[in-house]
């Protein structure tokens, strides 16, 4: 009785230049899935889901293309390609018969398509009568979509409907197929229907909680541990727990994990629709991600409320100059920046600040289009191609800060704060913490740098009022800590540091939102006692999916997983994490070096140490000459076509084991250049290639000590958290 569509949610947002071709290898990170009494209901609500900025089959670029451009991309298997479909039809461009020939797409999903494009034509006369409004709402049509088509407000006419009692119902997913009545708490939406299913007797205190959606770089099954722990804390206050979310690859969307399950987009709209159904005391949005976040606002205005961090204290953390008062208030330092409206206000504020300097939109989750630029060229580049600037959506122009990143989760209850742990990123500041092997306890900060984090975190948790979780990233450059960002909210490290800690955070942070203290928790303020064993998280990568995607890492976001190594020794701790990121460390062989000019003084120490190690060197002609300077032999090798035994024919032959590579300014920007190809040809070679020195010398560090051939540890984890210490 009603019709189910999964639609898969692929991160070319992440990669702009990666090959957007579908065919048989998979380069989906993640997928929505929707439920409906119709096609056209649930492949609308599927495409609301996404969330790549869009709420219907339109694309707003498509509206400058002219037909023969639709009807050119319309033979195009890509990811847009369902958008142009509809764009055709919307134009009567092509009939059903020719999108059918030139697509072999089924006629009876076109055919589904083709009336909601319909609709939505009838809808652009601006007069939305009650039966063409039940019409909108029967093919799926959100009241933002109908407002857009129609020229009006989308509150205009979600009033507008209501005053036409046009309202949603709500249907059970029968789980017994009919057979005897289905008990499942599992339910979706539709205009469809009249008959209402979900039982609204219970007298029970109801609390919402909002899922994260799909699974993408940036944010990923991290925020569905969260959302998922905190239904149990929920469930065990004896709180009636209620989910949104509709992510069938998760554990929050199994139907016996809350009291009651909606499979609906995460949108203003749908979530309202679901209160105005439940009339729960509130929602919990600090464990859904930046998507459960972004909703805080239009549920706070049409009188949600909101547990934990107020809607206004969340804006203030976001906000660039709110969060600057946050910090002269608290007197904590950041690396000196502005925010810019154009570019010529950027241009002139990086002159001041001092190049390089990171640029960045605001409001940006996964370090999205987040870039280092080391001059005022590149900086022009990035102003006119990576980011559109409106006075909405200035852009961040920071000092950027060659230091030691630090990140910390904490829970604050206003008054108190706990700090489960500090994580110390292996990679210098640049690269994404998502991105960075990042180490709990910290292995190379002093007690001053410590004490200052655990100083810093309490006053920035005090002074934006957090009630709950929230993530703070530190630099730590020159002996000083500098605050880079604070989200008010649960982070990815979550799930890594409640396992290794032994601290339920989730549990804790739900107690604390709805209203509970630390103390009566038995919780102490500060730093809780580091472990004593040393547990690493390593990223993971999708590289070999995604042909034309630059392999090197930096300020935006790139990775697809983690995982997790542990031990008592931070070398196998590390060596645990890497190999199990799948990167395969050569005990033996040669390695290619071929850096930037910035990086060669550093080099020379590494290659010294590789070679020590008996490494075999090879280097194109400038890292080589750099090397040879320190009385080591170092083989050139030519870049591609300065001679026959050119770096790509090597790494093909076998003859190269693992490649150091860093880049040149904007080098990762063209992939026609020698570096995007050596990297490029790593990936497809299954070798480690390491574009940040930090990683090389970690992993130096692991093949010193499996040289020792020192014993490794296989152990459970509850044998680490669970007091298994005279294992040490």
């Amino acid at each position: 009785d009603y019709c189910v569509v999964k639609f898969p949610r692929w991160p070319f947002d992440k990669f702009v230049y990666a090959d957007k071709t579908l065919g048989t290898q998979m380069k989906a990170t993640g997928e929505v899935m929707s439920i409906d009494r119709n096609f056209e209901g649930a492949i609308l609500k599927a495409v609301r889901s996404l969330e790549i900025g869009v709420h219907r089959l339109h694309m707003k670029k498509m509206d400058k293309w002219d037909d023969e451009k639709v009807m050119k991309h319309l033979t195009r298997c890509n990811d847009e390609r369902i958008f142009v479909i509809a764009e055709a039809l919307r134009r009567g461009i092509a009939d059903i018969d020719k999108i059918h020939e030139v697509t072999r797409i089924d006629k009876w999903f076109l055919r589904k398509i083709s009336r909601i494009t319909a609709v939505e034509n009838e809808l652009k006369e601006g007069v939305i009568t009650p039966s063409l409004m039940l019409r909108a709402k029967d093919v799926g049509l959100a009241d933002r979509s109908i407002a857009e088509i129609a020229g009006k407000t989308a509150d205009e006419v979600r009033t507008l409907r209501k005053t036409m009692n046009i309202l949603p119902c709500y249907k059970m997913v029968d789980t017994c197929a009919a057979e005897f009545e289905a008990a499942t708490p599992y339910y979706y939406s539709t205009f469809h229907a009249q008959e209402d299913e979900v039982d609204t007797t219970s007298k029970k205190r109801k609390v919402m909680v909002l899922g994260s959606g799909p699974i993408r770089i940036g944010q990923g099954v991290e925020f569905d541990y969260c959302s998922v722990h905190s239904v149990w804390a929920l469930r065990q206050m004896g709180i009636e727990a209620i989910i949104v979310n509709n992510n069938p690859e998760t554990v929050s969307t199994d139907f016996d994990i809350s009291d009651r399950l909606y499979f609906e987009p995460l949108t203003a709209e749908d979530v309202l629709n679901i209160i105005d159904k439940e009339k729960p005391e509130g929602v919990i949005v600090q464990f859904g991600g930046q998507t459960a976040i972004n909703l805080a606002e239009a549920l706070s205005k049409a009188g949600v409320k909101v547990f934990g961090t107020s809607v206004d204290d969340i804006d203030r953390a976001e906000d660039r100059e709110r969060f600057d008062e946050v910090l002269t208030q608290a007197n904590i330092p950041r690396p000196r920046g502005i925010s810019v409206t154009n570019q010529e206000d950027a241009i002139a504020g990086a002159a001041d600040i001092g190049y390089p300097v990171m640029v960045r939109p605001s409001y940006v989750l996964g370090g999205r289009a987040m870039e280092i630029v080391y001059n005022e060229d590149e900086l022009r580049d990035y102003m006119g191609r990576a980011v559109q600037v409106t006075p909405e959506h200035p852009v961040l122009v920071d000092r950027y800060m060659q230091g030691t990143e630090v990140e910390v989760d904490a829970i604050s209850d206003g008054i108190d704060v706990v700090i489960p742990g500090i994580m110390e990123h292996v990679e210098r500041a640049g690269v994404h913490s998502g991105d960075s092997i990042a180490v709990y306890p910290p292995q190379t900060l002093s007690s001053k740098i410590i004490y200052t984090i655990i100083d810093y975190t309490k006053r920035l948790a005090v002074g934006l009022h957090v009630k709950g979780l929230m993530n703070i990233q530190y630099v730590v450059a020159n002996d000083e800590v500098y605050v880079i960002e604070v989200n008010p909210r649960s982070s990815r490290t979550v799930p890594f540091l409640s396992k290794v800690t032994d601290v339920q955070m989730v549990d804790v942070a739900t107690q604390v939102a709805l209203g509970a203290s630390l103390k009566e928790l038995g919780y102490k303020s500060g730093l809780v006692t580091p472990k004593p064993y040393v547990a690493v998280k390593a990223p993971v990568f999708s590289f070999n999916k995604m042909a034309d995607v630059d392999i090197s890492l930096g300020p935006e976001m790139k990775s697809t997983g983690e995982v997790m190594g542990i031990d008592y020794h931070y070398a196998r701790a590390l060596y645990k994490a890497i190999t199990g990121a799948g990167m395969n460390i050569p005990l033996n062989g040669c390695i290619l070096f071929t850096v930037a000019n910035k990086d060669k003084e550093e080099m020379k120490q590494l290659a010294k140490a590789f070679s020590e190690l008996g490494f075999k060197l090879v280097a194109t002609s400038g890292s080589a000459k750099a090397i040879q300077e320190m009385g080591i032999d170092a083989e050139v090798v030519g870049k591609m076509h300065e001679r026959s035994a050119d770096i790509i024919q090597l790494i093909k032959k076998g003859s190269i084991h693992m490649v150091i590579n860093t880049m040149t300014q904007n080098q990762g920007k063209n992939v026609a250049n020698d570096g995007f190809k050596i990297r490029r040809a790593t990936v497809e070679h299954a070798i480690p290639c390491l574009t940040s020195l930090d990683t090389a010398w970690e992993v130096l560090r692991v093949l010193s000590f499996m040289r020792e051939r020192r014993l490794v540890y296989s152990l459970a984890i509850q044998d680490y958290v669970g007091g298994g210490d005279d294992l040490a």
